[in-house]
């Protein structure tokens, strides 16, 4: 058994963040580990939060870490961050964001960056996830960088999303589109307290009946205040709800299957795509399709094809390093 991975099942907090490190590296090691931490997983409920910036995300995952710990059940949070452009790491810190919880045992929290990936969510999360499922974890929460309407990779990683809104998010026709109305589980109308708050609860609510997009499970809208506190039981309780209705009806399995199929095809993808982009500087034809394509000479899209066709997209050249 790898070592990190016998260290990281038998609770050993610094196991897991080293696993985690590695995992960020692309480390050989990390894949050897995951191989034996893939088993032990299954027993953590996920849920995502995203929404537009500036919604209250980073707080409402702050009170629902509060309320879960009075219960004795463990935590974990991962909050994907933006990229630093001279770092290439996450610009706002785990420390920052969660500073009551540092020193709490039960409550594991890591900042990720962004890295450029579509969908506001790396796919490194998703690893991540399952360390933190086999390490002991009850609750994972995982928050997005808060980019808007193109979040949707939170839905390859989380078994409830919720979509968090605040009254001055706009018109709610112009909020809920680009997918954002499909990928939520649960509606947070967060501030509350503002004005508009109920306006804005109503027109989701109407949007909801309007499009009927789940019938089996109709998304809750609620409303929180989540700097006080105030909702956070209730949006508890709906998460909750919302676990019990996937379980019974066979939600969760069929959602996890698809994720980790998902999350396969994607690492194949990846790895593909780096191998491709290592031989780019190794390749004399490859490099002079390249210069035919710069010149006109052919459409990259046809090129591509007759490359993927060709000898050179080979076992050899997959088996390649």
């Amino acid at each position: 058994m790898s070592e990190i991975a016998e260290r990281l099942l038998a609770g050993e907090q610094r196991a897991l963040s080293r696993l985690i490190t590695l995992l960020e590296r692309g480390d050989p090691a990390a894949a050897e580990a995951m191989k034996v931490v893939d088993g032990h997983t299954g027993r953590a409920y996920t849920v995502g939060i995203t929404g537009p910036p500036g919604s209250g995300k980073s707080t409402i995952v702050d009170q629902l870490t509060q309320l879960v710990r009075q219960t004795g059940s463990k935590v974990s949070i991962i909050a994907v961050d933006p990229t630093s452009p001279f770092t290439g790491g996450a610009i706002l810190g785990d420390r920052i964001r969660m500073q009551r919880h540092y020193l709490d045992p039960g409550v594991f929290i890591r900042s990720v960056a962004t890295r450029g990936q579509a969908g506001g969510l790396p796919r490194i999360v998703k690893s991540m996830a399952r360390a933190l499922d086999a390490a002991g974890t009850d609750l994972i929460l995982v928050e997005t960088v808060g980019v808007g309407q193109t979040e949707l990779g939170i839905v390859s990683v989380a078994d409830t999303v919720l979509v968090t809104l605040n009254p001055e998010s706009g018109d709610a026709i112009q909020t809920l589109k680009a997918g954002v109305m499909e990928i939520a589980d649960v509606y947070v109308v967060n501030k509350a307290d503002r004005d508009g708050a109920n306006q804005m609860a109503s027109a989701i609510t109407g949007m909801l009946h309007l499009s009927a997009v789940s019938p089996e499970w109709s998304p809750p809208v609620m409303l929180t205040a989540a700097h006080t506190g105030q909702g956070i039981e209730d949006l508890w309780m709906k998460i909750q709800d919302h676990r019990e209705f996937l379980t019974a009806s066979g939600g969760l399995e069929n959602r996890r299957e698809a994720r980790r199929k998902r999350e396969f095809l994607e690492a194949v993808e990846e790895a593909l795509a780096q191998r491709l982009r290592d031989k780019v500087g190794n390749d004399s034809d490859l490099n002079n399709t390249l210069e035919e394509v710069a010149r006109k000479e052919i459409d990259p899209y046809s090129a591509a094809l007759e490359y993927l066709d060709s000898s050179l997209f080979s076992t050899d050249w997959l088996n390649s390093r």
